[in-house]
């Protein structure tokens, strides 16, 4: 099964177990891609992205790089 957005609680709606549980996968593996995004951001690579789709291709290939040597790490 593949979890793409987390479950939300309301009033009338509290989260069981396995949504919670969900919610912490979720969340496990959003962490170091947002990491990412802040070096990013610290690096102001990101308003690069808007001149040059080449450079934003290069810059995203980056980041799944980093992305994988955090998880693994």
């Amino acid at each position: 099964m593949l979890i793409t957005r987390r479950c939300i609680a309301t009033r009338t709606h509290l989260l069981d177990r396995g949504e919670k549980e969900a919610n912490r996968v979720l969340a496990i593996g959003l962490v170091p891609i947002e990491h990412g995004f802040v070096h990013l951001r610290n690096w102001r690579a990101i308003t690069k992205l808007r001149t040059n789709s080449a450079r934003a291709t290069r810059l995203l290939r980056a980041l799944t790089v980093l992305t994988n040597l955090e998880i693994n790490r």
